[in-house]
């Protein structure tokens, strides 16, 4: 018989030993879900909580990493941006991808989020890279680890479904790394030598008396050098970097991109053989100066916005012709 006042002190003891084992159950079947939810390296939601569970503090300091990492390289590489022309459009290409990123934010946000493990591991990859070229004085194998790093911090914070979601706007900013020396030098001498030559033909096509010896246009009145500015390397990575942004925003078939940006080539060697070619023609009839100062800068911007025509004339043609996987769909 219990007392008045409440239950007897056995009664409150079993009490609280199903209350124990109640919560202890709880406790097990939450660690068997937390390690259930480890599947291949990617547990959700853990590491942005490792962080003051918050993936903006995350982001902000994985960004921190990447300006005390990177603060040299990218000093150096805006200072060949500012003093090399040849890179002189790697100003607009990150102002590009965080377009490309606040454009297409909507497909970011419904991405599934999964974080994972191997974004550790690509991270640790990108700064081995990093001291590799540092060390090398390879400069662009440590620019290039900047991508890199940035493709494990997506994995981390967020998965492989983000980064997939994100992958053309980081991708394209390889447009922004200076090419390395031994690849620029072996596409500007033929190049050079190949410039010289349409230059050499279209001149004696309108009549001017030309002489071609290697990279020199010798004239009546003046000799011209078709030096390593003058190849066409500049205009073909600018127009390439312009090629892949209009192809991405405005041509879904696969092919059809393909074509456009293959087609960059040969419309940059064309365009860079008919600079030359009026080039010779202005130092003819009005002497050497003609291919120095403004003139020179105003042709080079002419025919590079003819460059950006003939691509768009290409893409009107490529339009006529239907995309093959409508048609397969269709049928």
């Amino acid at each position: 018989m219990s007392p008045p006042n409440g239950p007897s002190r056995l009664i409150r003891k079993n009490h609280f030993r199903v209350r124990e084992g109640m919560e202890g159950a709880a406790d097990v079947e939450s660690d068997e879900c937390a390690l259930a939810s480890w599947d291949g390296g990617a547990v959700e939601g853990v590491f942005p909580a490792a962080f003051g569970n918050s993936a903006v503090w995350s982001l902000l300091l994985m960004s921190a990493l990447i300006v005390i990492l990177y603060a040299r390289v990218l000093a150096g590489m805006a200072q060949q941006w500012w003093s090399d022309p040849n890179y002189g459009h790697g100003f607009l290409v990150p102002v590009f991808a965080a377009y490309l990123l606040w454009r297409e934010r909507g497909r970011m946000r419904e991405a599934p989020r999964q974080a994972s493990i191997w974004g550790m591991a690509i991270m640790l990859s990108a700064i081995g890279l990093l001291l590799l070229g540092t060390l090398g004085s390879e400069h662009f194998t440590a620019r290039a680890s900047l991508l890199l790093l940035i493709a494990g911090i997506i994995v981390f914070l967020a998965g492989w479904r983000v980064l997939r979601s994100v992958a053309f706007p980081i991708g394209y900013l390889i447009f922004m790394i200076p090419l390395p020396a031994i690849v620029y030098y072996q596409l500007t001498f033929p190049l050079q030598l190949l410039a010289s030559r349409l230059g050499a033909s279209g001149l004696v096509a309108l009549g001017v008396p030309t002489v071609r010896e290697g990279n020199l246009l010798i004239l009546p009145n003046c000799t011209l050098e078709v030096v390593e500015a003058c190849s066409g390397v500049r205009s073909l990575l600018s127009l390439l970097a312009v090629a892949v942004a209009y192809v991405y925003l405005s041509e879904p078939s696969f092919w059809k991109r393909c074509v456009l940006i293959a087609s960059t080539i040969p419309i940059v060697i064309a365009s860079n053989g008919l600079r030359l070619t009026a080039t010779g023609v202005l130092s003819y009839f009005f002497g050497p100066e003609a291919d120095s100062g403004l003139p020179h800068v105003a042709l080079g911007l002419l025919f590079f916005a003819a460059a950006c025509v003939a691509l768009l004339l290409v893409h009107r043609l490529l339009r006529r012709f239907p995309d093959q996987s409508a048609a397969l769909a269709a049928l």
